[in-house]
């Protein structure tokens, strides 16, 4: 049984903000595949809800003016993969939420949401952050523009006012361009499952093929949001690709991680797989880009 206490519709954005700034306890509604589960199980029970799935003008992908890739909030992941923008210029992000439960939850569940959630497992997240994306973010009072960076305030908290909305996620094209990435989600099934560990790394070669001219890393489960890995990230400019070089990224990116053990993983098996997915990520970006790991 749902146990809501009053389901708004909103018909525009704006009605949408209206709304929620007169009701600012009220919880938007996308997909409805976290929120629905958490009302069933009484978790939200009596909740105000104001549904925003039908509004289109909060779904969508396109490439700007400015070569940056536009995500709209309510695109689902299905959408996400199947986008011939996203097929183009950032297929990682594709083969990323295409690791998303099954088929009726990638139909239905949205990469807004799955970011919103502020979960530190959200697959579409770790990829995102890996590729700097920007935020657009909504509210009566206007826009601001908030770098994904700093959207996890912690474990379940984002950055996002008890009047606001998200209403884009921007990938600029000086973090697409040139740059080939992969994503691996290790989790205690091969489908429908959440990560364990999930790890997204992107590169971009020098014009020989024989350096790395920029490497990012991130990964979701590592701490209580999803990080990046800078220390391993520096480490790797300039450098010539070799088996050595691989090496010393999987050691460097245990430096700026912090895991935690559940009854999915104990923290020191974590560990294990973040060094050993940080070197196979980065090996199969290089081969993507056009590269070949040298002895």
């Amino acid at each position: 049984m749902y146990n809501f206490k009053t389901l708004y519709e909103a018909t525009s954005v704006a009605e949408a903000l209206k709304l929620k700034a007169n009701h600012p306890e009220a919880l938007f509604l996308a997909g409805g595949s976290d929120i629905l589960i958490k009302i069933r199980e009484g978790r939200l029970a009596g909740v105000d809800l104001i549904n925003i799935y039908m509004l289109d003008e909060l779904r969508g992908i396109c490439l700007e003016k400015d070569g940056s890739i536009l995500i709209r909030p309510l695109t689902s992941f299905t959408d996400v993969a199947m986008h011939p923008v996203i097929k183009e210029h950032l297929p990682v992000l594709g083969e990323a939420v295409n690791t998303i439960g099954g088929p009726q939850i990638r139909n239905i569940g949205t990469i807004g949401g799955n970011i919103c959630n502020g979960v530190p497992s959200a697959d579409s997240a770790i990829t995102l952050k890996a590729y700097d994306a920007v935020l657009e973010i909504v509210s009566t009072e206007g826009t601001r523009i908030l770098p994904y960076a700093d959207f996890n305030l912690g474990f379940g908290k984002v950055d996002l006012g008890p009047t606001e909305l998200l209403a884009g996620i921007r990938i600029p094209k000086a973090s697409w361009e040139n740059t080939y990435g992969h994503y691996i989600k290790y989790s205690m099934r091969k489908a429908m499952d959440i990560a364990t560990l999930g790890c997204s790394v992107n590169v971009k070669l020098a014009k020989d093929k024989q350096s790395i001219d920029q490497l990012r890393i991130a990964f979701g489960v590592a701490a209580p949001i999803p990080i990046r890995t800078p220390k391993a990230e520096e480490l790797a400019k300039g450098e010539t690709i070799t088996k050595a070089l691989i090496d010393r990224i999987g050691e460097a990116v245990l430096e700026d991680v912090n895991p935690r053990s559940s009854w999915r993983a104990s923290k020191e098996f974590r560990l294990q797989l973040i060094e050993e997915l940080a070197k196979r990520a980065t090996v199969e970006a290089i081969k993507k880009a056009g590269g070949t790991i040298n002895v």
